[in-house]
């Protein structure tokens, strides 16, 4: 079995407080590998970045003094059609930080023979959650794809994906 993981595709992310050019590009690629997914029996999961009204006072607020993702405003939904391609069955993880232990505790559970990673931003959140997913099932197969990715600097991407490639992590880097 497939497990795809959808990281942070999330308004604030896209168009919103720390959304950048070109992270709208994805949607059609994120939807393909989502319909890909669900085609092949596989398990799609959502990671959401989610911080409270208090963000600006926690450790990452302090160093990225940007209120984004606050749960209940709209910058922390998942964006356009990718929100409206969730359907029962899908896992939605809420995650207060980059990576999520939950989630590495639901692969483990899960235990797919392949995971794939895409969305946003490729130097945080997907770098991230793709160790995490490598830590979790070290003899599974995971991968990212780097054209369904994006962050705002094209380098830290590029450098991202090079990091990846040194873990193991597979696909398109």
């Amino acid at each position: 079995m497939k497990a795809l993981v959808v990281v942070d595709y999330q308004v604030d992310f896209v168009n919103g407080a720390l959304g950048f050019p070109g992270a709208e590009k994805l949607e059609p690629l994120i939807l393909a590998k989502i319909a890909d997914c669900r085609k092949s029996g596989g398990q799609v999961i959502f990671t959401l970045d989610t911080h409270g009204e208090n963000y600006l006072e926690t450790a990452e607020g302090k160093k990225l003094p940007v209120p984004h993702c606050i749960k209940g405003t709209p910058g922390h939904a998942l964006y356009g059609k990718v929100a409206e391609a969730v359907i029962p069955g899908d896992i939605v993880i809420e995650k207060p930080a980059f990576g999520s232990l939950e989630l590495a505790d639901l692969l483990r559970r899960i235990s797919p023979e392949e995971v794939e990673l895409c969305g946003l931003v490729t130097d945080i959140c997907v770098i991230s959650n793709a160790i995490i997913a490598k830590a979790a099932l070290p003899e599974s197969r995971v991968a990212v794809d780097g054209s369904a990715c994006a962050t705002a600097d094209r380098e830290a991407h590029e450098r991202a994906l090079a990091v990846m490639r040194g873990v193991q992590i597979e696909g398109n880097l």
